[in-house]
């Protein structure tokens, strides 16, 4: 069984839905008490669309993960566990709270470019 240090939730969105989107990641970070990344507006490692990274302890993720399901909006937020292991942290440790998308694991050195 994996022991997750703390979690990842990455909202994604589109360009034109960079002001919102970081505007919800603001928000997270000051209700939540959660460290807050950059909001990239393009893809980012293996993230597909633009998206912020959001850090959540994992004492915390329970309470993250229920105002996230309340709160996201339209926005698609990919949670992962942070376990050491890259690989699987993004395919098997993973949450989705909207519509799943192909994530880009070759930099994880995969045989599968995209899961």
């Amino acid at each position: 069984m994996a022991c997750f240090s703390d979690y990842h939730a990455h909202v994604y969105f589109d360009p034109s839905e960079t002001e919102e989107a970081g505007a919800l990641c603001m928000r997270m970070r000051d209700e939540l008490g959660v460290a807050m990344g950059r909001v990239h507006a393009r893809p980012v490692g293996p993230h597909p669309r633009g998206s912020c990274q959001m850090t959540i302890p994992a004492d915390r993720i329970g309470a993250a993960i229920a105002w996230m399901m309340e709160n996201r909006g339209h926005f698609t937020i990919f949670c992962h566990g942070n376990s050491g292991n890259d690989l699987d942290d993004h395919t098997r440790h993973v949450m989705w709270l909207g519509d799943s998308e192909a994530l880009n694991l070759a930099q994880f050195g995969s045989n599968q470019s995209k899961m």
